[in-house]
């Protein structure tokens, strides 16, 4: 079965340009025009990876990523924005809102293909050791469709991480955003930025996907 992606943008002419191209690829394309309607889907398609612009009428694209990333089942489902706003302070609130990718407009299709392969690849191989490791008994799953080790959680202390960034990843594995781990740690977002390319340069790994992969795998975190 196809994988399904949620296509969300309020231009008529990028909605379908991106389905096309994302149908011609093998994969189910559901689309909204604007953050409201996209929420909706997530609930009614359950997808695998939303594309979405920002600027939106409703609710924008950050909202639509706030209220996502609050249902546990979604915490880790990968995110691209797509947008024309480029400055630095932008992307910064995306990458804190919880987007794995920030892409700006105009883009080149094959680009965004090539992102999306690289996300879903890392989102079902991780999707598919957790469900082996549940299989096996390492893990059990919570009921909020999350996995939790049976183990006592530990850092390692081979990477040398203070016990600030021992939170922080654990807070991460969440799914959490870095607004949202700020406030839970009583923590400012820049800061918590600073935690996270740390845990980033510790474990040598390029995003939250990888890092959440690189923690379950080494029982960093329960």
């Amino acid at each position: 079965m196809p994988l399904t992606i949620l296509v969300s943008d309020d231009d008529l002419g990028t909605r379908l340009s991106i389905s096309d191209y994302l149908e011609l690829s093998g994969y189910s394309v559901v689309s909204a025009e604007n953050g409201q309607k996209a929420l909706e889907m997530v609930d009614r398609y359950q997808p695998h990876l939303i594309v979405t612009d920002i600027t939106m009428p409703q609710m924008d694209g950050y909202e639509l990523v706030r209220h996502v990333r609050l249902q546990p089942a979604f915490r880790l489902l990968p995110v691209i924005f797509l947008t024309a706003r480029t400055n630095v302070e932008e992307r910064i609130r995306g990458y804190q809102m919880g987007c794995d990718i920030y892409l700006p407009k105009p883009f080149e299709l094959d680009e965004l293909g090539a992102i999306i392969r690289n996300l879903l690849e890392r989102s079902q191989l991780m999707e598919s050791e957790w469900r082996l490791r549940v299989r096996s008994g390492e893990i059990e799953e919570d009921k909020g469709g999350l996995t939790a080790e049976k183990h006592t959680p530990t850092i390692a202390s081979t990477l040398d991480l203070t016990p600030r960034e021992g939170e922080v990843l654990i807070v991460v594995v969440e799914g959490l955003s870095n607004a949202q781990i700020g406030d839970r740690l009583h923590l400012s977002p820049r800061t918590v930025e600073k935690y996270v390319s740390s845990l980033f340069r510790k474990t040598e790994t390029n995003n939250r996907a990888e890092l959440v992969r690189f923690a379950i795998e080494h029982r960093l975190v329960e």
